[in-house]
């Protein structure tokens, strides 16, 4: 059956050892949880997510493997749910396969992430050269550009992240492109997808503005809000990736999905045809969670970025309205509580920017502190995991801060 998640609510108290908790009824930084679920496995499971919440959600496609000796099987066995309702049928591609786990340490991943951080790059910066100059998109040229990118996102989590979350200060058009391909990649990774499906989500997501190209450039070079006029035609991008997907002979469904659709809304308020629900596929719900995440973590000349854990809370506000919740709560399993290349400050006064996430431990991400309490730079950053600190050192973080805060841009220290 193709992935398209199913959810029942159900109380605390009727909870059976063998269901997955994948949502809860409040918030999963208010509590100990990690962000990906709750495997119950145990009474005891049951009994800690009482002292939080009065109902959670259950993944009815989900089962929790146990051991014998946690219960008998008259308790494992889920209680039985009705069917859920017919729903659009999706690419069979989109199917839930793999749990990945990283093959290879942050470290020792670097400098594979770098080359082919450098690979995409280059192709994204050529693209809209090429496609201003009447050329074609090369759908070969594209899938090797994005291929070693999936592959280093499938073996590490973060590293990719960290040297994306590096980037000069390119235009804006380049680092939505590369930030949504990169996005795409690891939600793809979380949600278990095939490598196959996952290459081409990263390719859709790294196309899917690319008929701005066609756009006059006053309105692509606007410092400010557009006006009516100017923002119909704004719209007409989306067609004219299309049209340029056409062109290029690109078939593959889910880049397709990605370039029309990532503008349309859970609700029907997007455009341009006002698909709601399901009949938006799954590829372009979660495009629309991706673009509308990574453009608000980027500064633009008429309106500052906002952190990456506020446009996290504000994607949040939007569940069930303009994007799927139960994809924006996987968006946020995926990405963590501080998504690596946060800017965060300490409790000490000091500012950091989280570098690898601690998966057990989401709260506790491993960081380097690039400012001291007195708010200035450091000559040199010093890393801590907050995870396995010094005796008598205690450091957690106490904020988010929006990037470029303090003047910090941690590529000065680490691309240097």
């Amino acid at each position: 059956m193709a992935y398209d998640l199913v959810e029942r609510r159900v109380f605390v108290t009727d909870l059976q050892i063998g269901m997955f908790v994948s949502r809860l009824d409040c918030e999963w930084s208010d509590t100990p949880f990690p962000l990906q679920g709750v495997p119950i496995t145990s009474r005891e499971d049951i009994d800690n997510l009482a002292k939080f919440c009065k109902y959670v959600f259950v993944d009815t496609q989900r089962q929790v493997a146990t051991s014998s000796w946690l219960a008998p099987p008259s308790v494992v066995k889920p209680a039985a749910v009705k069917p859920p309702p017919p729903r659009v049928p999706l690419n069979t591609r989109l199917i839930t396969q793999h749990a990945y786990t990283d093959t290879a340490s942050f470290d020792d991943e670097m400098p594979r992430a770098r080359e082919a951080f450098e690979t995409v790059s280059k192709f994204a910066e050529q693209l809209v050269a090429d496609i201003h100059a009447g050329k074609s998109i090369d759908p070969q040229a594209l899938d090797a550009a994005v291929r070693p990118m999936v592959a280093s996102v499938l073996r590490s989590g973060d590293a990719f992240f960290w040297i994306e979350s590096l980037r000069r200060h390119d235009s804006y058009t380049f680092r939505h492109a590369v930030g949504c391909s990169t996005l795409a990649a690891s939600f793809g990774r979380h949600m278990g997808f095939h490598g196959d499906a996952i290459v081409s989500l990263a390719a859709g997501a790294l196309l899917m503005d690319v008929g701005k190209a066609q756009l006059p450039r006053e309105i692509l070079e606007r410092e400010g809000p557009l006006n009516d006029m100017e923002w119909d035609l704004a719209r007409h991008h989306v067609e004219e990736g299309g049209a340029i997907l056409d062109a290029a002979g690109v078939t593959d469904q889910e880049v397709r999905d990605m370039v029309l659709t990532h503008h349309e809304r859970f609700d029907g308020s997007g455009y341009p045809e006002g698909l709601a629900g399901t009949a938006i596929p799954l590829a372009g719900r979660m495009a629309a969670i991706i673009d509308t995440y990574h453009a608000m973590c980027t500064p633009r000349p008429y309106r500052p970025a906002v952190s990456q854990h506020l446009a996290l809370r504000q994607l949040y506000q939007g569940r069930d309205r303009e994007y799927q919740g139960e994809l924006v709560e996987q968006f946020q399993a995926c990405l963590g509580v501080y998504p690596t290349g946060s800017l965060v400050e300490l409790n000490t006064g000091e500012v950091a920017v989280v570098m690898v996430q601690n998966q057990s431990r989401r709260l506790q991400p491993r960081v380097a502190i690039l400012v001291g309490a007195d708010k200035v730079e450091l000559d040199e950053f010093r890393i801590v995991d907050l995870m396995r600190q010094a005796e008598g050192i205690h450091r957690e973080i106490q904020r988010t801060l929006p990037a470029g805060s303090y003047g910090i841009d941690p590529s000065e220290y680490f691309l240097a």
